[in-house]
């Protein structure tokens, strides 16, 4: 399991990136992955409402979202972090959220599904150092919105008032040990899900596509990885082009290696396709091997038979 965290505080550590840091300590705990992205450390240019990811389907700014849209697309929880500004969040994870529109746009406008988003949450943290009554209003709409651009369940949030004094929130009574306890709440029912590596040479076609349906069509039960022998630099975009047709997002996608892959766990099964000798052997690890012709290199009509093909081999999978 994968969570993000996404802190928007100016004060990097500050009371908000202490919250946001126990439901991560805590989530690590229990097994899970857990990045933290200091969003105030990164180049976010805010957005130009230039109308390309709503014409086109990608945002042609080249900074660090470019990176953050990949971790979006792979995270099974996504914890948003943020100190009241103005009764709203802070300009460097506004700025963060509004670059989000591509998102929205891919899943809304082009009609996409993004793999992962059938059992992605979305969690809000923040704190504000008044003790208004609406204090929360805002940024509770915000987060809503935003999780529902990013494919994600808005499943709930830990707000507090009148914290504003450094470290402040470790006196508080309830917070860290609330924090701790969302965690636990939230990771535990994701740690059962099988986990299977789908491997192939490059990870620009096969083992991507296999991953992809696994997730889709059975998410709540199957923790899908996948990842190349010799990982290529891009994955194929004619590959991207066929499972638009299903109607599914392969946006954002990158090809990893096998260490990569095996980085954040041991799979309970591995699914290779015509990585012969280069293919993993885990101690202790079954490995299956499926008969799937390369596709790269072959017309769209060879590319749509091995999609179909991995579909049908996927869905036989999931149902046993």
């Amino acid at each position: 399991m994968f969570v993000l965290g996404l802190q928007g505080s100016p004060r990097i550590k500050g009371n908000t990136g202490i919250l946001l840091s126990t439901f991560l300590a805590e989530a690590e705990s229990l097994g899970a992955y857990t990045k933290h992205l200091d969003v105030a450390c990164m180049s976010i240019t805010p957005c130009q409402e230039c109308g390309t990811c709503e014409k086109e389907g990608f945002c042609p700014i080249d900074d660090d979202m470019q990176q953050i849209y990949p971790l979006l697309r792979s995270a099974d929880l996504v914890v948003m972090a943020t100190p009241i500004f103005f009764y709203g969040a802070t300009a460097q994870m506004k700025a963060l959220i509004d670059r989000s529109q591509v998102l929205w746009a891919r899943r809304y406008i082009h009609r996409l599904s993004d793999p992962g988003s059938n059992r992605r949450h979305g969690f809000l943290l923040s704190l504000g150092a008044t003790k208004g009554k609406n204090l929360f209003d805002g940024v509770g709409l915000t987060a809503k919105y935003f999780f529902d651009a990013v494919g994600a369940h808005f499943i709930g949030s830990l707000t507090y008032r009148q914290v504003e004094g450094p470290g402040e929130i470790k006196q508080h009574p309830t917070a860290l040990t609330d924090a701790r306890e969302k965690a636990r709440a939230f990771v535990t029912p994701f740690l059962n899900r099988k986990k299977i590596l789908f491997v192939c040479t490059g990870n620009t076609c096969r083992s991507q596509m296999a991953s992809a349906f696994a997730r889709y069509h059975a998410g709540d039960r199957i923790e899908a990885e996948s990842a190349g022998s010799c990982p290529e630099q891009e994955v194929n975009p004619l590959m991207v082009e066929v499972m638009e047709e299903k109607g599914i997002d392969m946006a954002f996608c990158r090809p990893k290696s096998i260490e990569q892959g095996i980085r954040h766990g041991k799979p309970d099964l591995i699914i290779s396709m015509g990585c012969g000798e280069m293919c993993p052997l885990l101690p202790g690890v079954p490995n299956q091997e499926w008969s799937v012709p390369d596709p790269a290199g072959k017309p769209v009509e060879i590319m749509r038979k091995i999609r179909d093909e991995i579909e049908e081999r996927v869905g036989r999978l999931v149902t046993v």
